[in-house]
C-alpha cells in the first residue's frame, strides 16, 4: 500500500498546466514504497513518476526537498543512471497536488529483484561506488538523521519494552551501542550517501544495473558505511544466514570503480555492526509503537537482530570475503 493519497483527472490536470509536457495519456498508483504516494503518469510517448511527499511519521520532511530532488538532478547530469527532476515552468523542482508537496521525475526501465544473485550484488556494489564519485562535487549538505546518536534516542523510547519482541533485547542493544559509541570511526572518507540501497531501490535490465532510486534517506555520511549498509540488505538469505559469496561479490564490485581505504577496510565490521543497529533500532520502534489505525505493518526488528548477532563475531573484512 503506498497510494496514501488519491488524485483524479482534475486535480492531476491542473498539476500538469505548471510543466511544458505532452498530455496526459493515462496515470495510475504505484503499490509500492511506504513513504510517499506515487502514480505511473504515462504521455505519448514518456513516462514519469509523480510523488507526493506525506505528512506521515516516517515522511519526508519537506525543507529537504530541494537536497534531496537538487542530488539527483546533479547525479544524473554526472551520467548516473537515476531519476531526473522535471524542472516546471517556473524553474521549480517540485510544487504542491492535494495539498502534499509534489514532484515529477524520469522514468527508469528496469526492475528490482527479488532475490539477488551475485552477478546483481557485483554490479550493485560498483553501481554505489559510481554513486559515492558522482556525488563528490555536490554542494549541498544534509545531515544523517539515522546516525549513531538517534539510535540511542529509539533506544531509550523502546527500551522498558524492548524484551516483549525477545527477552534480553534491552540488556543487548544496551551493550552494543555502548561498543559502537566507543568504537565509532571519526575519520573515514566522507561524502554524500544513499543511506537506504536495498534491493528493492536497484532496478536491472539483462543483469545489468539499470537505476537507482529512492533517496530520500541520503545525506553526508562515511562512504564506507553505505557498502556496510548493503551488505545486511543484500547478502543474508531468507533465514538470515550469510551468503559470503554475495558479500565477495558486493565488495569486488564497489572496489572495482572506488578502492577503499585501509582505515575503512579495518572499520568496515564496526560499520556493519552499526548498520544491523540502525535497522533494527529503527524497526523496533515502528513495531512497538504503531497506531492503530495504521495503513502499514511494521517489518519485524528480529531479522535485523540476527544479523547485529553476526557482525559481533566479525573480525576483519576477510570474514565478508573482501580479497586483499
Amino acid at each position: 500500500m503506498a497510494v496514501f493519497t488519491q488524485v483524479d483527472k482534475q486535480q492531476l490536470a491542473e498539476f500538469w498546466t505548471h510543466y511544458s509536457l505532452d498530455e496526459v495519456r493515462d496515470f495510475k498508483g504505484i503499490q509500492a514504497g511506504v513513504q510517499n504516494t506515487n502514480y505511473l503518469v504515462s504521455t505519448h510517448p514518456t513516462n514519469y513518476i509523480l510523488t507526493l511527499y506525506e505528512d506521515t511519521q516516517n515522511g519526508v520532511d519537506p525543507k529537504d526537498l530541494p537536497f534531496f530532488l537538487g542530488l539527483l538532478e546533479h547525479l544524473s547530469a554526472e551520467g548516473l543512471a537515476c531519476p531526473s527532476p522535471i524542472h516546471r515552468k517556473d524553474g521549480a523542482l517540485f510544487g504542491a497536488l492535494n495539498q502534499r508537496p509534489a514532484a515529477l521525475v524520469s522514468f527508469l526501465n528496469g526492475r528490482a529483484t527479488v532475490t539477488p544473485k551475485p552477478l546483481h550484488c557485483r554490479n550493485a556494489g560498483a553501481a554505489l561506488a559510481h554513486m559515492h564519485l558522482a556525488g563528490a562535487d555536490f554542494s549541498m549538505q544534509r545531515d544523517n538523521t539515522q546516525a549513531l546518536q538517534n539510535w540511542r534516542q529509539l533506544f531509550e523510547a523502546c527500551q522498558t519494552r524492548a524484551d516483549e519482541v525477545t527477552p534480553g533485547l534491552a540488556s543487548l542493544i544496551d551493550a552494543e551501542l555502548s561498543r559502537l559509541e566507543a568504537h565509532w570511526p571519526s575519520d573515514l572518507p566522507r561524502g554524500i550517501i544513499h543511506a537506504d540501497l536495498f534491493p528493492d531501490n536497484v532496478f536491472f535490465e539483462k543483469g545489468e544495473v539499470s537505476g537507482l532510486i529512492d533517496f530520500y534517506f541520503a545525506c553526508n555520511d562515511n562512504l564506507a558505511y553505505d557498502l556496510a549498509i548493503m551488505l545486511n540488505a543484500w547478502c543474508f538469505e531468507a533465514d538470515v544466514s550469510f551468503n559470503i559469496t554475495k558479500a565477495r561479490a558486493l565488495l569486488a564490485g564497489y572496489q572495482s570503480v572506488r578502492p577503499m581505504s585501509e582505515a575503512e577496510i579495518a572499520a568496515l565490521p564496526i560499520l556493519a555492526t552499526g548498520a544491523a543497529m540502525r535497522f533494527l533500532m529503527s524497526r523496533l520502534y515502528d513495531w512497538l509503537h504503531q497506531p492503530e489505525d495504521a495503513l502499514l505493518v511494521p517489518k519485524n526488528p528480529v531479522d535485523y537482530l540476527r544479523r547485529l548477532r553476526f557482525h559481533r563475531h566479525v573480525k576483519t573484512a576477510a570474514d565478508y570475503g573482501l580479497e586483499s
